[in-house]
């Protein structure tokens, strides 16, 4: 038996006495509401996912959800937390300043995780023949850092920083990734932050038309991040080949979680978390960051607890 698998299973029995101990979900939910799954911007993953999920739970619970288009995981949090959003993606950086009150948060919000959903690459995209080679290179250039309120832009400045630049160094016009790609692409701006499944279908397209390259992120750089933040990232490696490239490039990874607020109904939250694996293969056609999804790794969303909706399908699940 691996450390892995005893870690699972000692978590599993401890969600097990959990549940015995606050007793049984409620029987049912409100299937006339309309509810919402918070995405982020209509190019990015999370919208994308976000849609077919939602396509999933009215085909599988019969309940009427929709995804709304949002500015990313800060967004999505308040909105999750405030009730405008029954679920949403997150970063689990973002998510952690969330329930602690720190970062783009004044307050502590009271969230819950679903899943990991899958983790969740920083790409820091130049033209091919710019003369930037390294982070360090952007100081005193106009680069976006995502759009206001998303966790593109929590990560993009702490890269920053670790790399010895000062995010007021930078000319920052805050766009969403489509508005970044068609910035790049009329010579506005020097590079653009974006974190998210690789590849990204957008930069995809972008790269056939545009010869574009990945400034590497080291592993000093990822070491500097966790130390002063979270400790959730971790050094990983853009393969030969993505988006035209000639040689691997290094970057930082977080992992992505799907939440819902503490106070979710149960039983819901237990049926939502059934149908997420369960329609993994059907979603992973039209989104292939689904494939990714792995029962075993899902229940590992620190800091967060599991709702114990979710908590309830995973022990169902391995029983």
């Amino acid at each position: 038996m691996t450390v892995r698998t005893r870690i699972l299973g000692a978590l599993l029995a401890a969600f097990a006495v959990l549940l015995g101990a606050t007793g049984c979900a409620d029987s049912g939910y409100d299937r006339t509401q309309q509810y919402f799954i918070a995405g982020g911007g209509i190019a990015g993953i999370y919208f994308n996912y976000g849609d077919q999920y939602a396509q999933a739970l009215h085909r599988e619970l019969g309940i009427n959800v929709s995804v709304s288009e949002t500015n990313g995981s800060v967004d999505n949090l308040q909105r999750v937390a405030s009730g405008r959003a029954l679920l949403g993606f997150a970063q689990a950086d973002t998510a952690a300043d969330a329930i602690t009150g720190t970062g783009s948060f004044d307050t502590p919000l009271p969230l819950r995780a679903i899943a990991r959903v899958y983790d969740e690459s920083v790409q820091v995209v130049v033209p091919a023949d710019s003369d930037v080679r390294e982070i360090a290179d952007l100081a005193g250039r106009t680069v976006s850092l995502g759009s206001a309120t998303s966790g593109v832009q929590v990560i993009a400045s702490r890269v920053l920083t670790a790399s010895g630049v000062a995010p007021d160094r930078i000319e920052n016009p805050a766009l969403g990734l489509d508005e970044s790609i068609a910035a790049l692409r009329r010579g506005e701006i020097a590079a653009f932050f974006w974190v998210g499944g690789f590849p990204t279908p957008s930069i995809e397209r972008l790269a056939r038309t545009q010869r574009i390259r990945l400034l590497p992120i080291d592993a000093a750089t990822v070491s500097r991040v966790n130390a002063r933040h979270s400790g959730v990232y971790r050094l990983t490696e853009f393969p030969i080949g993505t988006y035209g490239s000639e040689a691997p490039t290094t970057t930082m990874t977080v992992p992505n979680y799907l939440v819902a607020a503490e106070d979710a109904p149960e039983a819901l939250i237990a049926d939502a978390t059934r149908t997420l694996f369960a329609s993994r293969a059907t979603i992973a056609r039209k989104v292939p960051a689904a494939e990714l999804l792995d029962r075993r790794d899902a229940i590992f969303t620190a800091p967060l607890d599991l709702h114990p909706g979710a908590a309830k399908y995973y022990v169902d699940a391995r029983s």
